[in-house]
């Protein structure tokens, strides 16, 4: 049986999760002030840098007391630089609902051998922060961008802890609203919320944090390329623009568009509120359907970003299979590229809804995800 293909598509129909959108005022040609053939010590360069560096902070709200860097390899690489100069001090709380939390788990205890206690929830769950030894160092995700699961707030963890906090925010940052008290390591990427291009990563350091650097020498062989103490102090000149490897300037002036274009949508409550929208579209049309749903559980948990749904239709023989015709066929119609679930989350979709996508794209993809589904139900009857 044929059914009809819908008359509106996506404008823009990329939804991927990572890279992501580019944001709607984004164009090649106003890149045209990045100091290409430059140093990035030379005063333009470091100017350029920071500026980054204070327009995050603006944005963000993040205490001027934080210190924040840019660092190398994205946001894994942010986390790992934290990881290793600052845990082994005491013993860690690893907590993971997702395959990036798995990762970090994996890190501390397969390779730093760092005493843990490990909390993991199945994909579509989330762990109970609650239940923690603040006391201990912390290390989780606040977004499960795999998962399409999220904190919803900070407030299991308490303000007289004795540990740090840990928190990769890479699909949450600019998205979501974080608690900067609660949180005493953050690391993001430009490509995920802002659709920045890719291999720079954000480190953002409470006075805690410093204060563990600068009093805490690890057990192991520091990489220089993690290195951020000399002589016990730590190196300020990596927050002020002085990154420790070269940066690529014409990256840096594409995360300056992308937050010039934030702060014109409203900075951080603009932001969440586009992806908020994007993401009641997607939740009016799960409401709607009994054969589809979230892959979170529980409506507060679920992420406002990476958006995760699996089918529920029992007459689905292979779900995997499945759920990759339906993805394949919309990116074979154009209509939406890169939305497949994560390789090892469960069968289904995911759809980013972060603020750089625009809400008339995201209803244009809903009845083109109900095609795609009836068709592909069809073929296998």
């Amino acid at each position: 049986m044929a059914f009809d293909a819908p008359a509106a598509r996506p404008v823009n129909p990329r939804f991927s999760s990572g890279p992501c959108a580019k944001p709607p005022a984004f164009s090649l040609d106003r890149l045209g002030d990045a100091p290409l053939g430059r140093s990035h010590r030379a005063a333009v360069g470091k100017a350029k840098l920071l500026a980054a560096i204070e327009e995050t902070r603006d944005i963000l709200g993040v205490p001027n007391d934080y210190r924040i860097g840019i660092v190398p390899a994205s946001d894994t690489g942010a986390y790992e630089m934290a990881m290793w100069s600052l845990l082994g001090e005491r013993p860690a709380e690893m907590v993971a609902w997702e395959s990036f939390g798995a990762g970090w788990v994996s890190d501390v205890v397969k390779q730093l051998k760092i005493e843990a206690a490990v909390h993991e929830a199945p994909y579509g769950q989330i762990a109970d922060m609650a239940v923690l030894n603040y006391d201990h160092d912390v290390c989780f995700t606040w977004n499960g961008t795999t998962s399409g699961v999220r904190m919803a707030n900070g407030d299991a963890i308490p303000a007289d802890r004795k540990g740090l906090t840990l928190c990769d925010a890479t699909s949450a940052a600019f998205a979501m609203d974080l608690p900067w008290d609660k949180l005493d390591v953050t690391t993001f990427s430009w490509q995920k919320v802002l659709g920045g291009e890719a291999a720079h990563g954000m480190l953002i350091l409470s006075p805690r944090a410093v204060a563990r650097l600068e009093s805490y020498t690890p057990a192991w062989p520091m990489p220089k390329i993690f290195r951020m103490t000399k002589g016990g102090k730590l190196i300020e000149g990596i927050f002020k623009g002085e990154t420790i490897n070269t940066p690529s300037m014409l990256c840096v002036e594409d995360y300056l568009l992308a937050l010039d274009w934030a702060r014109s949508v409203g900075g951080l409550n603009g932001l969440i509120a586009r992806a908020d929208a994007n993401f009641g579209v997607v939740a009016g049309f799960v409401e709607s359907r009994d054969w589809i749903d979230f892959l979170a559980e529980v409506p507060e948990n679920r992420s406002t970003t990476s958006v995760c749904l699996k089918f529920t239709d029992p007459a689905i023989a292979d779900g995997a299979a499945f759920a990759k015709a339906v993805a394949k066929r919309l990116e074979a119609e154009g209509v939406a590229l890169d939305i497949g679930g994560y390789r090892d989350a469960p069968p289904g979709l995911r759809i980013w809804c972060g603020s750089t996508v625009e809400i008339a794209d995201v209803a244009a993809l809903m009845p083109w995800i109900e095609w795609a589904y009836q068709t592909e139900r069809a073929a296998a009857a």
